[in-house]
């Protein structure tokens, strides 16, 4: 699978607070958290973000409380893929939980900016910044991770498969 997208850009430690902020953990409705995804670091992010968007972000993205309401949010708002330097593992198991792809990959994160365009083959690991000509490489999903991720998160998976 392949996803192309524009990149909003975000720093280190990134945290779930900031993804979804507490004041609207009173849903689990993913259309209205997509609503206010990212409200707190980026007010204008929800009117800009378009489907197949990435967000790239530096270490520890998605850090803090370990809400599955963070990676459920920035899927439904449309995002493709989350990449960045590190993950924090209660994030990082979350989102494939959820179905949201994620990919660390440090040069990935140190050279893509804000605004790039970028491809992300998920079966090789392979990130094409279209923008600027460049390839990094994180480590391709195996192949059970893509089979959760294509049937939508886990309870579909184990849903699908008994």
């Amino acid at each position: 699978m392949i996803n192309k997208g524009k990149v909003f850009k975000y720093g280190d430690n990134v945290d779930t607070d900031v993804i979804i902020p507490a004041r609207y953990l009173n849903t689990s409705d993913p259309a209205e958290l997509a609503k206010h995804c990212m409200e707190d670091i980026d007010a204008d992010f929800v009117n800009k973000v378009c489907e197949g968007d990435i967000i790239v972000a530096d270490k520890n993205f998605g850090c803090g409380s370990s809400r599955e309401h963070a990676p459920i949010a920035i899927k439904a708002s449309g995002v493709s893929c989350v990449i960045a330097s590190t993950f924090a593992r209660i994030f990082y198991r979350n989102a494939f939980n959820t179905g949201l792809p994620i990919l660390e990959c440090e040069e990935a994160a140190e050279k893509i900016d804000a605004g790039d365009e970028v491809e992300v083959d998920f079966a090789t690991g392979e990130i094409r910044n279209i923008t600027k000509g460049e390839t990094y490489q994180a480590e391709p999903f195996p192949e059970f991770i893509r089979k959760i991720i294509d049937c939508d998160g886990l309870v579909n998976y184990v849903k699908e498969n008994i």
